[in-house]
Formats: C-alpha cells, sequence, structure tokens
C-alpha cells in the first residue's frame, strides 16, 4: 500500500542535483506535476530533460532564491502552467566554510540569503497561494546541523538552525490555513554538494569513508532516502505532522558521545 500527489503542483527549490533533484523525481513518480526551480541552468535544464524523457511531468523554471523579484516571478511561472501550488520543497542551499575569526561579511550574507531569505520568500509566496486554495504542505530542507554544530561552519550551522524556528513558526502561523509545515534533517548524504566538500581535502575518498562511518548505520545516506521521506511529509498519510524535525541521519544522532566514542568499546560490544 502507497500514497500518491495525482494532480498536485509541486515547487522544488535547488532542484537541479543532489537531494532537490532526487525529490523532484521521487514527486514526479508519486504523480505530481514538478516545478523545478535553481540557478542552474544547464543542470535545472539536464535534469528536467531526464525526467520528461522517462515520462514524468516536470517544468525548470530559472530561479536564485535569494531575490524575491525571481521567486516570485518563478511561482508565477509554474502556477500559470500547472495550477495552484500545493506542495513546497524547500531545498536551496550552499556553503560558505569559515568560524568566528575567518567568515567573511560576503560569506556571511551570502549563506544567510540562499538558505533562510530563500526559504522565507518561497514559503511565503506558496503559503499565499495556498491559504486561497484551501491549503497546502511545505517541507524545508534543513540539516543535523540545525540541532548540532561542526567547526568551522558557523555561517552554514547559523542558517540550518534558523530554518528549524521558521518551519516551527510558518507551522503555527498556517495551521488555521489548512497548510501543513515541516523540516528533514539529514546527516551526510552522498550528493555533489558532499563530494565538493570532500575535494577540498588532500584525501577526498578517506573523507566521505570518515562520514559514512559517523552514522550508526555506518554508511553515508543517498539522496533519495532524504527525498521519500520529503514526500512521506508532503502526503496526507503525515496529515498530523507539523512544525516537525525528522531525522534522516541513519542515527548519526543516536550515540551519546559520537559514533567515534560507540567504536571505541563504551557499552555493550556489537
Amino acid at each position: 500500500m502507497g500514497f500518491r500527489l495525482d494532480g498536485k503542483t509541486a515547487v522544488v527549490t535547488g532542484g537541479a542535483m543532489g537531494i532537490g533533484e532526487a525529490t523532484a523525481r521521487v514527486l514526479a513518480e508519486l504523480g505530481a506535476r514538478v516545478a523545478v526551480l535553481d540557478r542552474d541552468v544547464q543542470h535545472g535544464q539536464k535534469t528536467v530533460a531526464e525526467f520528461v524523457s522517462a515520462g514524468l511531468d516536470a517544468k525548470f523554471y530559472v530561479c536564485d532564491v535569494s531575490d524575491r523579484a525571481q521567486v516570485e516571478a518563478a511561482f508565477a511561472a509554474a502556477e500559470k502552467d500547472y495550477g495552484p501550488v500545493k506542495l513546497l520543497v524547500s531545498n536551496a542551499g550552499m556553503q560558505r566554510y569559515g568560524n568566528l575569526l575567518t567568515q567573511t561579511d560576503a560569506e556571511w550574507e551570502e549563506t544567510l540569503r540562499i538558505h533562510v531569505n530563500g526559504c522565507f520568500y518561497a514559503s511565503q509566496t506558496a503559503a499565499k497561494s495556498m491559504k486561497q486554495t484551501g491549503g497546502g504542505n511545505i517541507v524545508v530542507v534543513g540539516s543535523v546541523q540545525s540541532l548540532t554544530a561542526v567547526s568551522n561552519s558557523l555561517a552554514y550551522v547559523t542558517a540550518k538552525h534558523a530554518l528549524l524556528g521558521l518551519v516551527r513558526s510558518i507551522a503555527l502561523d498556517c495551521a488555521p490555513f489548512n497548510i501543513r509545515a515541516n523540516c528533514v534533517l539529514p546527516g551526510a548524504i552522498l550528493t555533489p554538494a558532499l563530494r565538493w566538500s570532500a575535494s577540498l581535502s588532500p584525501d577526498p575518498e578517506k573523507v566521505l569513508e570518515t562520514c559514512g562511518r559517523m552514522h550508526a548505520l555506518r554508511r553515508l545516506g543517498q539522496p533519495e532516502e532524504v527525498a521519500r521521506a520529503v514526500a512521506f511529509l508532503l502526503s496526507d498519510w503525515a496529515s498530523f505532522i507539523t512544525g516537525a524535525g525528522l531525522l534522516v541521519d541513519g542515527g548519526m544522532l543516536v550515540p551519546t558521545g559520537g559514533m567515534g566514542f560507540a567504536e571505541g568499546g563504551t557499552g555493550a560490544e556489537v
């Protein structure tokens, strides 16, 4: 027994690659009409062309989510093509490394504009439409770093924490209009973004191996595994869930002291 999203218009920001691409594909496979928004025209067009060749209903709209005018224009175009937006996945994001002493103003502002401002613009635009049509569902892609922190990621950690607070506020403010809002919190997922981060090290494969060992399941997550969690939260199967932060982290945050501590021989041997 499964669930479907037939006939519903879905917008996925940052949908050209990684978790966004996988989510757009899963939603389209479940019957949604998917608007893929991204500022990366080359990858966005390629992704949608692959969807269409597979018989899925999707269109690409170029959009930098940090620009409110572009967000509103992209939503207007999608609604003209597909009808009122009922589902939003706010996924667009990026990483700029730096700590309190090294993070530049430009890096700080760019990171927060794309993650936080972009989510606010997309969610507000979607919610205004959803309110007029009886409701809808919003899912924001946060991170385990919405709850925790890693070093040298000041702006990213701050942005991801802010997204969880934004989701909870949306859930409260929009509940009277039958609009649910939830956040997925992925662990380390094997995406182009993670591979880029690993490439900054002299031994990228060792970095990826180490990232995999951070999880109780002792492997990296796949974009499709996050996409399925997003689809569930968007579906009627999650009709009594709002304001939640759903960990999709392979058990990364379960062990006290982290997996390195757990593997050091503490507690019962596995």
